[in-house]
């Protein structure tokens, strides 16, 4: 079992990868570790420690804004993982019905994705 510091030290050396990378430190703390933040290229804020990205809520900004856009990007995730299966699964059968079955959903998912992609920027 990993001591204390052990872990510590590993969460040290884990985010000096980090800067090597190209990640920028912010003077911004984590809100459940007090470890320091940063920012990664997309211009999320990450922390290393937890292991989680970290969204910051500006004062006067709506929470449920904020909620509902971590929402859509969940849902845009989903979908891209969806439109994957399908295309792997189009790319292994030759069964013509099967074809035009995913093919539809495929049409489905897209139309989808780019109403979120529109939502997203609104």
């Amino acid at each position: 079992m990993m001591h204390e510091k052990d872990q510590e030290e590993q969460a040290i050396k884990r985010m000096a990868s980090l800067l090597r990378q190209g990640l920028t430190l912010t003077e911004l703390a984590c809100p459940a570790c007090s470890s320091p933040l940063f920012r990664v290229k997309s211009g999320e804020l990450w922390c290393e420690k937890c292991q989680k990205k970290v969204i910051v809520v500006k004062e006067g900004e709506e929470m449920s804004r904020v909620t509902s856009s971590m929402a859509l990007e969940k849902l845009e995730d989903t979908l891209l993982s969806k439109i994957q299966e399908i295309q792997n699964k189009m790319q292994q059968t030759t069964d013509v019905e099967e074809l035009q079955k995913l093919s539809t959903a495929l049409s489905n998912l897209l139309e989808s994705l780019e109403k979120i992609r529109r939502a997203k920027k609104v």
